[in-house]
């Protein structure tokens, strides 16, 4: 169903796709854009996660800041987070992975950007070359089986601002 798909747009309340239903990103570059509306104050919780505590990643707000949590087959998270808040009303959150290449479940370079500013990077050393899990789908705007990141709480994870859609890019 998926094969050869460059993007796949989806929207907040799409839960529970599993991963032969959503783009494959793994073993490849690829750029998460959510478009967000945040209140007042700060907006938490996830924006879009897929796989779960014994692989996945997870695209979400904590305080404010957005960031990436890349679980690695359970044994390791790899977490980038923004030095900056976003800001009230409508942004646009960019999470960016460049992957090294040169084979299977190799790492690669996280950027994260708040309306087009660069504003956080870091590295992730490995990825899962094959499945992240059986039975943890893909969520937008909560991670309803098991958390892909420590970083929040199983059944409490729910985006408090509002997604407008995320769009997910493989090259």
């Amino acid at each position: 169903l998926m094969a050869g798909r460059k993007s796949l747009t989806v929207y907040e309340g799409m839960t529970g796709m599993m991963e032969n239903a959503f783009i494959n990103i793994k073993n490849q570059s690829f750029t998460v854009t959510a478009e967000v509306e945040i209140p007042s104050g700060a907006a938490n919780g996830v924006i879009l996660a897929q796989g779960g505590k014994f692989g996945g990643w997870s695209v979400y707000t904590r305080d404010g800041r957005p960031a990436l949590t890349y679980n690695y087959v359970g044994l390791r998270e790899y977490t980038v987070t923004s030095s900056e808040r976003i800001g009230t009303g409508k942004s646009t959150v960019t999470v960016d992975f460049a992957y090294d290449g040169n084979g299977r479940g190799k790492g690669g370079t996280v950027t994260i950007a708040i309306n087009g500013k660069q504003d956080g990077s870091g590295r992730i050393d490995a990825t899962n070359a094959n499945v992240f899990s059986a039975d943890d789908a893909a969520d937008v705007g909560i991670d309803e089986g098991t958390n892909v990141s420590s970083a929040y709480r199983q059944h409490d994870n729910r985006f408090t601002g509002r997604i407008d859609k995320v769009r997910v890019d493989v090259r």
